[in-house]
């Protein structure tokens, strides 16, 4: 199943990555795509037998823009993805959890772990497209979907910053104890991914470790399109 992409994942320096979570609730990955498989990617989304939703942020006030969740069985690679992800995430995953006194609840291997998504109801899709034209943008939010949550995601840009499109930096808004939040703005490059907090990450205070609740979005495009590819750990109820 991992193909060439666990051999992507494995070379990023996950000590770095793991520091940069650390400090920043997010850090850049190594490339995870060539151009021609977010190429393909892209061209998925017209496809509408593909989806088992479409949601118009406008509508819900979730910003401008839309997104659309994939139904399984995912195209290639997108499972090979996320089993070549899983188990460089899962030790930070654990880290964490234990440094702010939580039982770290995920089994070493992913298909247990959405197994166990499923046997607590939570039994829908949750990788999806997202596309942004200019004007679009995404409010800050958690994608939660349920009680059973892994504590980092993935998101991957399809397309080329600059050349397709201006804006459209990926932002990060901490909340941190007892102090102003500290925002944080990245701008992605073609076919890499970028890992970050799903709901709040542990932060030093003066009693030890806090939890610091982190949000995440997009900020408005300015030209072009912007199409990006979100992988989330946990399955939706």
């Amino acid at each position: 199943m991992s193909g060439p992409w666990r051999a992507r994942v494995d070379s990023g320096d996950w000590s770095a990555i793991a520091a940069e979570l650390d400090e920043y609730g997010g850090a850049l990955l190594p490339k995870l795509l060539t151009a021609a498989e977010t190429e393909r990617l892209r061209a998925l989304y017209s496809d509408d037998v593909r989806f088992r939703s479409t949601i118009d942020m406008a509508r819900y006030r979730y910003g401008r823009g839309q997104y659309r969740y994939l139904r399984t069985p995912y195209p290639e690679p997108l499972e090979a993805l996320k089993h070549a992800l899983y188990p460089r995430l899962l030790p930070i995953a654990r880290e964490w959890w234990t440094r702010l006194g939580r039982t770290p609840p995920w089994p070493n291997a992913l298909d247990e772990w959405l197994d166990m998504c499923h046997r607590a109801g939570q039994t829908k899709s949750t990788a999806i497209l997202l596309r942004y034209g200019a004007g679009d943008w995404n409010a800050l939010h958690r994608d939660l979907y349920g009680d059973l949550v892994f504590p980092l995601q993935v998101v991957v840009n399809l397309n080329e910053p600059g050349r397709d499109y201006t804006g459209g930096e990926f932002l990060l808004l901490e909340q941190r104890p007892r102090a102003q939040s500290r925002g944080t703005a990245t701008q992605l490059p073609h076919g890499h991914g970028f890992v970050f907090t799903t709901r709040d990450r542990p932060v030093r205070s003066t009693r030890g470790w806090s939890a610091a609740p982190v949000r995440h979005g997009v900020s408005a495009v300015r030209s072009g399109e912007r199409t990006t590819l979100a992988l989330v750990f946990h399955d939706a109820a």
